[in-house]
């Protein structure tokens, strides 16, 4: 099995802990799970969003020799759909990941749009859009919560667990790469500004990508989601978790997930 994370924020929110570690419900489950680290921005500088799919997940797997299960998370599910559409899968899960970006919220598109337009010029001269840029954007979706976490940290034990995850995940959403200047334009551009997921206008690997594959899926969504809605989603078989973006992956809503998935993978 291949855990795809998002080109966005770096992919150990996938194995942040032992407690919290999607990789390691996986193992419980007897699969072997292996997690996909796109590397280094510069070594991947000329790569848009369909770059990464064509020449870096692609050829990972190609080379397991035989149909894996893909697993993405947000953008990293959009691109695993992707992929599924050119090799043969065993199956394929997304968690939280938005395939119809037509039906993001006008607000939230606009304000995506503001950013880039803002930064596109900087952001091509740079040669990729900094980590800072986006993190702004994810604020703006709901300024309120962000200062309201802050004050619930600041109530909580120093010294207790509760301290400890907070810090390893604001740790988290602020490092990372930068994203390539190729794949923030294709995001902006063409993903959010088009739609040429949910369009059908998305040509990967010379193909034009679909949410109906003709292999099991299934489609986990977090009813909170304002960074990937769910009616976003990919078509099919979706169930909806009760949580937010983050929290269905290391919340006490990831105990649904693992659920899910392990009835799903089982079947």
């Amino acid at each position: 099995m291949i855990l795809v994370p998002s080109l966005i924020n770096p992919p150990r929110i996938l194995d942040l802990d032992e407690e919290v570690s999607l990789t390691s419900a996986i193992a419980s489950m007897k699969r072997r799970a292996l997690l996909l680290d796109w590397g280094k921005a510069d070594t991947r500088s000329e790569l848009s969003v369909t770059g990464h799919v064509e020449e870096l997940l692609l050829p990972l797997l190609r080379s397991m020799n035989a149909p894996v299960a893909l697993v993405g998370y947000c953008l990293g599910g959009t691109m695993a759909i992707a992929a599924a559409n050119l090799l043969p899968v065993e199956c394929v899960v997304t968690l939280a990941a938005p395939w119809n970006f037509a039906r993001y919220p006008e607000s939230s598109t606009k304000a995506l749009q503001d950013m880039w337009r803002h930064s596109k010029d900087a952001a091509r001269t740079l040669g990729a859009l900094p980590m800072e840029v986006l993190q702004a954007a994810f604020w703006s979706l709901d300024p309120e919560r962000t200062v309201r976490k802050f004050a619930e940290f600041a109530r909580l034990d120093p010294a207790g667990g509760e301290a400890r995850r907070f810090i390893e995940l604001e740790e988290w959403a602020n490092e990372g790469e930068p994203l390539p200047y190729p794949a923030a334009k294709e995001l902006v551009e063409e993903l959010f500004s088009k739609d040429v997921p949910g369009s059908a206008g998305w040509c990967v690997g010379g193909r034009i990508a679909s949410d109906e594959l003709g292999v099991p899926s299934l489609h986990l969504t977090a009813e909170r989601d304002l960074i990937a809605p769910p009616q976003t989603a990919a078509s099919g078989n979706i169930v909806a978790i009760s949580s937010g973006h983050v929290g269905m992956i290391v919340g006490s809503a990831r105990a649904r997930l693992h659920a899910e998935l392990g009835r799903f993978l089982q079947a």
